[in-house]
């Protein structure tokens, strides 16, 4: 039997719809619609524009026509809050917002980073969600809707929480697979403000004889479930864009102190599995400084960018794509360079010095992430799966080879996409479970190996890394 889907993918930068029919085990997509992502202001803070993107998936609705379901996967981390009578009440605020700056430690003066982390497994960050609610101005609430759980309910009116997009927000227990008494309990929040859990790839409503599905809310779990492996192979995954997420998937969380001062996350995984990741500030570092640039009066497409970091010496500087001088907008280059001279490097003059500095970092950031997992985990990995937007750009996946040691498997480049169709799929029984999905993706997506060229020369440069952000 036949069944078109839309998955709707949005990120925090971008938007897009992509329609997708499956027939008789073969599966054919094409985008059909996309969008900017702009943050708006309102009353002093950064938000989402929510009104622009339901503008926007209605837009998407109507050029897709006949449609059997459709599922929305989002970034993590961030809600939206509803009145009585089951009204937005304000734009949801942004996770780049400067409100939660000081949150963790008003957090910390009621539970220990330790008994945070053993409850709930999540790498511990400014950003989550428990940490814009001990900042939340607006008290009056009735319910709380992540986001890709806000747009779902937009269009079905159906409340749910996906455990997904649940386990990004530092309150999940998982071990029970609920909410965390301990946590919410200490810091004053009331878990009758959350809808009811929900399972990936679960239909929750309709809209005009569409099923709505929940499908796996964050978009990394989204992309790890299109991860086109074998299912007796444990692999490294990247789900590189914005941000990027490296790690593997476990059978149960790690919840040592060890872990936790790796700055480790567990996360759940549409499969129900935990993936054992490293959240890490990914292409928003080249991303921001290309806006720098051109509110500098300089407009460089990525390709400029790329070519001109080509021409650059290699291993001059580096920086810690996670420094908190790098997480909001603004001149980044100009961060980039205070950052080099507070650290006693060189400071990089050009542009393309400056995001050769950036490719670089990331590049070994990656290596300095899965030398934690490994050392967390005892796994030794010889491959990694690089999923996503970062599959497009060659340069990063050769220095991530290098940087590595080992063999990077770049692809599927649509990998959210296709794990949200997937997952609706098996929602509609046209499917079994992940594994399968997988298989489908593994025959029909090309992908591209990239082996390292140049192991031993970034492994002394690395040491060097190593140094400057330990300091």
């Amino acid at each position: 039997m036949s069944k078109t889907v839309v998955a709707f993918d949005f990120g925090a930068s971008s938007g897009r719809a992509i329609k997708a029919e499956f027939n008789n085990g073969k599966l054919s997509y094409e985008e059909i619609h996309r969008f900017d992502n702009i943050p708006i202001y309102e009353n002093g803070r950064m938000c989402h524009d929510f009104k622009m993107i339901c503008a926007e998936i209605d837009k998407a609705l109507q050029k897709a026509g006949k449609t059997d379901s459709l599922a929305f996967d989002t970034w993590g981390v961030d809600y939206g809050l509803l009145d009585e009578s089951g009204k937005l009440i304000k734009s949801p605020v942004h996770y780049r917002d400067t409100r939660t700056e000081h949150a963790a430690e008003k957090v910390f003066e009621k539970i220990s980073p330790a008994e945070l982390y053993a409850e709930t497994g999540n790498q511990i960050m400014p950003i989550n969600t428990l940490f814009q609610l001990t900042c939340e101005e607006e008290k009056n609430a009735k319910n709380l809707l992540f986001m890709p759980d806000l747009f779902a309910y937009y269009l079905c009116g159906n409340a749910v929480c996906e455990k997904t997009i649940a386990s990004t927000s530092q309150m999940l227990n998982l071990g029970t697979g609920t909410w965390s008494e301990a946590v919410c309990q200490k810091c004053g929040i009331d878990t009758d403000i959350f809808a009811p859990l929900c399972s990936s790839a679960t239909v929750i409503g309709e809209k005009d004889g569409i099923k709505v599905i929940a499908a796996a809310g964050h978009d990394t779990q989204c992309a790890i479930a299109a991860m086109p492996c074998e299912s007796a192979s444990t692999p490294a995954f990247l789900s590189c864009g914005t941000w990027s997420l490296i790690g593997c998937e476990l059978d149960a969380p790690i919840l040592t102190e060890q872990s936790r001062k790796d700055e480790l996350s567990n996360e759940l995984g549409a499969n129900g599995k935990i993936n054992y990741l490293k959240n890490i500030s990914g292409l928003w570092l080249i991303q921001e400084t290309r806006r720098a640039l051109k509110r500098a009066g300089f407009d460089y497409s990525y390709n400029d960018l790329e070519m001109l970091a080509r021409a650059e010496k290699p291993f001059t500087c580096f920086i810690d794509p996670d420094d908190p001088l790098f997480a909001t907008e603004g001149d980044l280059p100009q961060r980039i360079r205070d950052y080099c001279r507070s650290t006693n490097q060189d400071v990089p003059q050009t542009t393309g010095a400056v995001i050769r500095c950036i490719y670089e970092s990331l590049a070994m950031k990656y290596r300095y992430a899965i030398e934690q997992i490994s050392e967390n985990t005892g796994r030794c990995f010889d491959v990694l799966h690089l999923l996503g937007g970062g599959t497009k750009d060659s340069f990063l996946c050769r220095m991530t080879a290098d940087s590595l040691g080992f063999d990077v498997v770049a692809g599927p480049t649509e990998a959210t996409a296709l794990g949200n169709i997937m997952l609706q799929l098996i929602a509609l029984e046209e499917i079994s479970d992940i594994q399968e999905a997988r298989e489908i993706i593994k025959k029909a997506e090309k992908v591209k190996t990239y082996k390292p060229e140049n192991h031993n020369v970034w492994r002394k440069a690395y040491e060097k890394y190593v140094n400057i952000i330990n300091k």
